[in-house]
């Protein structure tokens, strides 16, 4: 009987584990459907309220490490043994979805990883957001993408790149007839086929780095932020296709800047500054 009694409270801490730790991955991640929270500022269900529609979604409002955060000149300090971002992309199969208030790009196979602090994080997803979420010195860019990787423990790491209006993007313009379809046919998911992430370009070694969240709710913080310094070029007609995909009638879909608090601001830049 005490064997048995053992057994049991020994499977019960198994179990609790076991949900803990898929209570924590289920929070860590982005919603995938998006329709439950909004960008107007003035909604009830709008950015400043984000952390009371869902207990789960608290630190969207108590956070201290939130983001997108200014990536202020006078709070970063440049340094160069973070090392160059290593990419190890591989082509894969990927799904085009519409979650509500963004298209994302979700690989289905192994797309790769990246390394940071010798842990590899695999490359799950790609969305976009209009206009950037973050900021340089205070200006505000016309868009900005996010590539969203995970480690086998379910840290997340996230590389952002901003766009201006210029030249065409030659990773959205291969894109042009997914999102076209979806416009035209208003379908949440589309299949894309094989897709190489190596063609969405960086063009810049330096990049910024710091610990923040989710930019969306859960808005999950501890998470590794590697947003690159140079900013690339998109045309309006590729932000506006983007936007008309998902059909949520906003013009808009980036939070609010967040208080950067007692956070550091690494700026990566190569020994020969070179790019």
């Amino acid at each position: 009987m005490k064997l048995r009694r053992s057994f049991s409270q020994s499977s019960f801490i198994v179990l609790v584990l076991v949900l803990s730790s898929f209570a924590c991955f289920t929070r860590a991640q982005e919603v995938d459907d998006e329709r439950e929270f909004s960008y107007e500022d003035d909604s009830e269900i709008g950015p400043g309220n984000w952390g009371k529609i869902r207990a789960e979604w608290s630190e969207c409002n108590s956070g201290r490490w939130q983001s997108p955060i200014d990536l202020l000149n006078e709070r970063v300090e440049v340094v160069s043994h973070l090392g160059r971002l290593k990419r190890n992309y591989r082509p894969s199969n990927a799904t085009l979805i519409n979650r509500g208030h963004d298209m994302m790009l979700r690989w289905t196979n192994d797309a790769g990883h990246i390394h940071i602090n010798g842990t590899l994080y695999h490359l799950r997803q790609c969305h976009w957001h209009s206009p950037s979420e973050h900021t340089i010195n205070g200006k505000r860019f016309d868009m900005e993408a996010h590539l969203v990787h995970e480690s086998d423990d379910k840290r997340i790491a996230v590389v952002g790149i901003m766009y201006e209006i210029g030249r065409p993007d030659s990773f959205l313009s291969m894109l042009k007839r997914d999102f076209e379809a979806i416009v035209e046919t208003r379908d949440v998911e589309r299949t894309v086929g094989v897709v190489n992430p190596k063609l969405v370009e960086l063009g810049s070694r330096k990049y910024y780095r710091y610990m923040g969240s989710l930019t969306v709710p859960p808005c999950t913080q501890n998470i590794i932020w590697t947003m690159v310094k140079k900013v690339r070029t998109v045309t309006r007609e590729q932000v506006e296709l983007i936007r008309d995909a998902v059909h949520d009638e906003s013009e808009m879909n980036a939070r609010p800047i967040q208080p950067i608090n007692e956070r550091s601001i690494n700026l990566y830049r190569p020994k020969d500054r070179e790019n």
